[in-house]
């Protein structure tokens, strides 16, 4: 979450206009995350989060952003669900950017992962998944291997500014990756819809217990077992750039005690967490290097997530997490 686009008292009072959720109490920017801009929104009716939606989206599937919350709020987990307007209509307009207004999740973010958090998100990832099944529309990965030759190539020159040779080391890496990526499909590996950014910032804990995910705005139709590399890559390393092997296992456990991988899932893992510390380290790098001046957003180091790359290219296979 972050705030790009300044929204006045003026302008919310009209857009909260066409919606019965009460008179605006209280009204806040979001500084955490990259991406769109949102804001805390307290209204004599309750708590909510309004989003703008920023130009990285691609406003035509912001529906099928919603859709998809909307259908795995309906069967139980528990995300941000759209607020309809009186028109029936969820996605409206505000500063000239596309909104939504969605309810609020009790619960904070661990700011410190311990594993007693893993088990408990394979296991909320697993029964997302399981969700997902019934929902018909797909929507593309951008963000997956297809997107990341454009991304380091926007990146161009300033990755050397941010560490000698990391270009270079990149595009090896890359190549490698491409070259041993599954497929999925019935001859492939399990495809289903992904939430693809489930890191600790969206993933709320309230008394000891998950209390709910948010950001669906990167979920895609894509390998399940990609999301759960993405979580390996989230939740399971240290300050010090080494995988907590009791992290990673206890993540795998929880997951499969609601949906079994199958072998060749297992056998993919080392080549899946490296896509997926490689995607992350691509988009933080572009993020470093093209974020306005002056946004309300916190910037992350992509290098993290280079020595998290490193450590996925030396795994020999699915014992490297624990398996």
């Amino acid at each position: 979450m972050a705030v790009y686009t300044e929204v006045t008292d003026e302008a919310l009072a009209g857009f909260l206009a066409d919606y019965d959720i009460g008179r605006m109490v209280a009204f806040r920017g979001i500084a955490e995350g990259v991406e769109n801009s949102n804001y805390s929104l307290r209204t004599t009716a309750g708590d909510f989060i309004l989003t703008l939606y920023e130009k990285r989206v691609d406003p035509a599937d912001l529906p099928w952003f919603l859709g998809l919350m909307e259908h795995l709020a309906t069967r139980g987990i528990v995300c941000p669900r759209p607020v309809a307007a009186r028109d029936g209509a969820a996605l409206r307009q505000l500063c000239d950017r596309h909104a939504a207004i969605t309810t609020f999740l009790p619960g904070v973010w661990p700011r410190r992962v311990r594993v007693e958090h893993c088990a408990p998100v394979g296991a909320a990832l697993a029964a997302l998944h399981l969700a997902g099944r019934d929902y018909a529309p797909v929507r593309r990965n951008a963000l997956g291997p297809e997107g990341w030759p454009p991304l380091l190539a926007r990146c161009g020159a300033g990755a050397e500014a941010v560490r000698p040779g990391l270009g270079a080391e990149l595009e090896a890496a890359l190549a490698s990756i491409l070259a041993a990526w599954p497929t999925g499909g019935e001859a492939g590996l399990p495809v289903g819809h992904i939430h693809a950014d489930l890191f600790p910032d969206n993933v709320f804990f309230l008394e000891g217990r998950l209390s709910g995910l948010i950001d669906f705005y990167f979920a895609a139709t894509d390998l399940l077992a990609y999301d759960i590399a993405v979580c390996l890559n989230a939740w399971c390393f240290e300050a010090d750039g080494g995988l907590n092997v009791t992290k990673a296992r206890a993540l795998l456990a929880g997951y499969q005690g609601v949906r079994a991988l199958t072998a060749a899932e297992r056998g993919a893992l080392p080549v899946l967490c490296q896509g997926a510390a490689l995607r992350f380290l691509l988009t933080r790098l572009y993020d470093w290097l093209n974020t306005p001046p002056g946004a309300l957003v916190t910037r992350k180091d992509p290098i993290e997530y280079l020595r998290r790359l490193r450590f996925h290219l030396s795994a020999r296979d699915e014992h490297a997490y624990g398996l």
